[in-house]
């Protein structure tokens, strides 16, 4: 029996790596699913049974939901029954097939105020608005436009602050609506109507009249990583293998460099000057171009990765993906998981703090202070636009703090003893 538990172990663990370094799922997706399989484990050794295969698989689902359908389960239902479906195909094909998400396709805005819609959202993208917060102002705006259209109004002048207040009220009465999404309604409507002011549509900028959502919060520390412990992470990665080849290059742009997922993602054979041994990219968040120097370690991690580990291909990215067809990386969140999984096999306890390629670049911000550095070449370096982005380091800093307390002097006694003071006993 205990041999029959090591290989339904193995395939747990087989299962795993697929999910991780060939769909490229998130620690905790993978932790869930995790979970799945173990109760899965449970079952059949309660239940004598000592080969996994689809028969099994669906007996599980049958004693576990009886003759509830996909549709009738709860989410976490529905996680376990995915779980089954998934092993099962990794256990007969050693792949898992994951049906893609179709995606949606976006509204197109009509009429006067669903062209002036579409102009805002245009100026959006130039100044290089995420995927995420476009996606927020189109829904917000979506929304908007039915309301227009619901109350009859076609063109933009019949918009006034009453019509405004009125829609979000509405808005904040419906069922689901949360402190989030208000807050994001908001913001969306405030930039939008300031827009409208600006390009003279109006001739009152309602936005001002708008109102805030406040919402208080402490802002976090960065997390941050000593230099043993960033040392440890690189020397962790098995650059034995074509993936760790390239995984390599990734953990050290980020720890040595600094550089964000995005750009790494988008790196290409054009940003690399050997001649004189530079990076220089124009930053994905900021549009700012950046030279930073090619270090000895990062320029023979590239060159090993080239000869030995990325198959040949026309593609302009420098890194590209494991998995057939080999492209470039399509999202930002392959970089923070390969960073992710690093941290996690290298032993590092992270003690509650972040583990992604963004901590990476606070650490490197962090051992900057240390040193001394002044601002404007710390700026320089992680690519800031203004110092002001990089005074957020500084609280990280607390050696340097330490040096900036000044001593209290006493207070004499005299003081305490004059006629009047709070501590006067004559």
């Amino acid at each position: 029996m205990d041999e029959q538990i090591k290989d339904f172990n193995e395939l747990i663990i087989g299962a795993e790596n697929y999910l991780e370094s060939q769909l490229h799922y998130s620690l905790k997706s993978v932790g869930n699913y995790r979970r799945c399989w173990k109760q899965t484990r449970n079952f059949m050794s309660m239940q004598g049974i000592k080969c996994y295969d689809s028969d099994v698989g669906e007996l599980i689902l049958r004693h576990k939901f009886g003759t509830r359908s996909k549709k009738e389960l709860s989410t976490n239902e529905k996680l376990f029954f995915n779980s089954i479906k998934m092993l099962t195909d990794f256990q007969e094909t050693r792949c898992i097939n994951v049906p893609r998400q179709p995606v949606k396709e976006l509204i197109i805005f009509k009429g006067e105020i669903g062209s002036i819609i579409t102009d805002f959202l245009n100026k959006k993208i130039e100044k290089r608005l995420s995927k995420c917060r476009f996606h927020c102002y189109h829904r917000n705006l979506s929304e908007f436009l039915d309301y227009c259209n619901k109350k009859s109004v076609t063109i933009i002048s019949g918009i006034d602050l009453t019509f405004i207040l009125h829609f979000i009220n509405e808005v904040s009465h419906k069922e689901g609506t949360n402190k989030t999404l208000m807050a994001s309604l908001l913001t969306t409507i405030r930039g939008f109507m300031k827009f409208v002011f600006e390009e003279k549509y109006l001739t009152i900028d309602y936005s001002q009249k708008i109102p805030r959502y406040k919402s208080v919060r402490q802002p976090k520390l960065p997390s941050t990583y000593s230099k043993e412990e960033v040392e440890k992470l690189i020397k962790s990665v098995d650059r034995s293998t074509p993936t760790g080849k390239r995984n390599y290059v990734i953990i050290l742009l980020a720890a040595r460099l600094g550089l964000r997922a995005s750009d790494i993602c988008n790196l290409k054979f054009e940003n690399l000057f050997w001649d004189t041994s530079t990076i220089k990219i124009e930053q994905l968040k900021t549009g700012k171009e950046l030279e930073l120097p090619m270090l000895p370690d990062i320029g023979n991690a590239i060159i090993d990765y080239l000869k030995y580990g990325r198959i040949q291909s026309d593609e302009p990215y420098v890194l590209l993906t494991a998995r057939p067809p080999c492209e470039g990386f399509t999202t930002s969140n392959v970089v923070t998981h390969v960073v992710q999984r690093a941290f996690r096999k290298a032993g590092i306890d992270t003690n509650g703090r972040r583990f992604g390629p963004h901590s990476l670049r606070h650490s490197l911000g962090f051992r900057l202070l240390e040193k001394n550095t002044v601002l404007p070449l710390i700026s320089e370096v992680l690519g800031h636009g203004n110092t002001e982005s990089t005074r957020y380091y500084l609280r990280i800093d607390l050696e340097s703090m330490k040096q900036c307390m000044l001593d209290v002097p006493l207070v004499p006694v005299d003081f305490y003893m004059q006629k009047g003071g709070a501590f006067y006993y004559g």
